[in-house]
């Protein structure tokens, strides 16, 4: 079952069987271009001016989504949603379109996943949602409508830091908030896990009042009561001790916790009392504000670079709680794969998916290296072209994918969904002092022409700070095209001269032969690697 998915969650969802996953944790984007520029910047070490959209990311109301929100209504219908939330819809059109169009884009996006999420949970499952503050309002209303306002479970505030005391005009920022909605009366929750350990060596004060005593051993005791509150137990009724009362248990199982030296009489005539440990307990139960789970530092072992990487800690305890043993946890927005790990050691199997090649490379070194999950655990790569055939499917199941795929496949950092001019992502290379250089890049799966090469051209001309230029095409381009591009001279640097306009062709790519020829350039730390495993 285990699977690691590269591409739109939406489609992935979409393929996926109904009622066939227990668990869903997601932390999707609200402000994703910001942090996967740090992202980039934080693996490469370098400033790099202009990063990707890559991770469906910024919140524009394009045409796309300009008729998602007006057939929205009637989706919301098919999957059951009441009228109530389906007019609330409507009026958030209305309103935000002119006054927050980043957030009403964001919203329909998340919308048309969330209704699918629905229909893959089982009705014994769950949903965490890990969002910002700023717009976990709107998300609740709407997850109100699609999984049933009488199956909200919590709204759980996760304290990431502490108070920085920087701000003049508002408190600070310091938490994230965390929906949980079951589906059921009968969705899995384990209590038994819902309990912080005590921590021996540092007891908060109510607990060492509570458990004021210790023994011989230095074990730390209460003595609590063993009568009934309920006093119609005749069955329950007689002396213990010189005492009558009516007991919490039955006098033989009394004799066996005084044999046992449980049992304190304060004194003759005095109540009875039991002797209850402290380290038998299971901790402090938790409330819905986390207060005990620290971000990871800079300097933390197992962080990955991403700014919104989240602790291992946090998942487990999601996990644990919302699961069982064996159980599916799906993370549609997996980054880093903080989820997979977590549901890996806690015994379940996992779903993770993202839009970003560089996620799905992390995930797989992270599991082939450090985590080191190769020989023991069967799991599969699935959406990364790897020949000819699978290229060209990704390319026809979804163009903007594809050029995604073969930019990063180069080492390139894609750039918008509406591209610049025909320029689809960028190469940079490291050129000293702190000066990149870069090739723009022109990615091509259908029909190609000697124009594209002309139009690439005229780009790198034109573009301050272009220095070359690359095209990736599916189809073998012409000798005209090779002609042209030869036409274009070349770009001197240290002595060496490079191609001012290089083809690449995604055959060279899958099949490893050759790529672009250029300086040192300016990669992601220790996601290089090329996946093997393919559609």
């Amino acid at each position: 079952m285990n699977k690691l998915f590269y591409g739109d969650n939406l489609s992935i969802m979409k393929g996926m069987g109904k009622y066939s996953v227990d668990l869903v944790y997601l932390d999707p984007p609200f402000k994703s271009q910001q942090n996967y520029n740090l992202l980039y910047k934080t693996l490469t070490g370098k400033p790099v001016p202009e990063q990707a959209e890559a991770f469906c990311d910024t919140w524009e109301m394009d045409a796309e989504k300009e008729h998602l929100a007006r057939t929205m209504p009637m989706l919301m219908r098919e999957y059951g949603v009441e009228d109530y939330y389906v007019e609330f819809w409507r009026l958030w059109i209305q309103a935000l379109r002119h006054t927050q169009p980043h957030l009403l884009a964001y919203l329909i996006y998340m919308v048309e996943r969330l209704l699918h999420m629905k229909i893959i949970l089982k009705p014994t499952g769950s949903i965490f949602l890990h969002c910002d503050p700023a717009a976990s309002h709107y998300i609740k209303v709407m997850m109100d409508g699609i999984f049933g306002a009488r199956n909200f479970r919590n709204e759980i505030i996760w304290k990431r830091t502490g108070s920085k005391g920087l701000q003049t005009r508002r408190l600070p920022s310091n938490h994230d908030v965390i929906l949980y909605y079951a589906l059921g009366d009968n969705s899995t929750w384990n209590a038994d896990e819902c309990f912080i350990p005590y921590d021996h060596d540092d007891l908060p004060a109510k607990t060492l009042s509570k458990y004021s005593h210790i023994d011989s051993t230095g074990r730390r005791y209460q003595l609590s009561d063993l009568t009934n509150p309920n006093q119609n137990r005749p069955n329950l009724t007689y002396e213990f001790m010189g005492v009558t009362k009516v007991w919490r248990w039955t006098k033989q199982r009394m004799l066996e916790a005084q044999k046992n030296g449980m049992i304190v009489q304060p004194g003759p005539g005095k109540v009875p009392r039991f002797k209850r440990y402290l380290d038998e307990q299971r901790g402090i139960p938790l409330d819905d504000v986390w207060t005990d789970i620290h971000p990871l530092n800079s300097q933390a072992a197992n962080r990955m670079g991403y700014p919104t990487q989240k602790p291992p800690a946090l998942l487990k305890r999601i996990i644990l709680a919302a699961s069982n043993k064996g159980d599916v946890v799906f993370d549609p927005f997996c980054g880093c794969g903080t989820t997979i790990y977590a549901a890996q050691q806690t015994e379940r199997q996992w779903i993770g998916c993202d839009i970003a090649i560089l996620a799905v490379r992390l995930v797989e070194e992270q599991l082939q290296e450090k985590y080191r999950l190769v020989e023991d655990v069967h799991y599969t790569v699935n959406g990364i072209p790897n020949s000819m055939e699978s290229a060209q499917a990704l390319f026809l199941h979804d163009p903007f994918q594809f050029e995604h795929w073969a930019v990063e496949r180069v080492g390139g950092f894609p750039t918008k969904k509406t591209g610049d001019r025909g320029i689809d992502g960028r190469i940079y290379f490291d050129m000293g002092k702190k000066e990149l250089g870069q090739m723009l890049l022109s990615v091509k799966g259908g029909k190609i022409r000697p124009t594209d090469i002309r139009d690439l051209k005229g780009v790198v001309s034109d573009e301050a700070g272009a220095d070359m230029g690359g095209f990736i095409c599916l189809e073998e381009p012409s000798k005209q095209m090779r002609a042209s591009a030869a036409q274009a001279g070349v770009w001197t640097y240290k002595g060496t001269n490079y191609p001012k306009i290089q083809i690449l062709t995604v055959r060279d790519i899958v099949e490893g032969k050759h790529g672009f020829d250029m300086p040192s350039k300016v990669g992601t730390k220790g996601a290089t690697r090329q996946i093997s495993m393919g559609l």
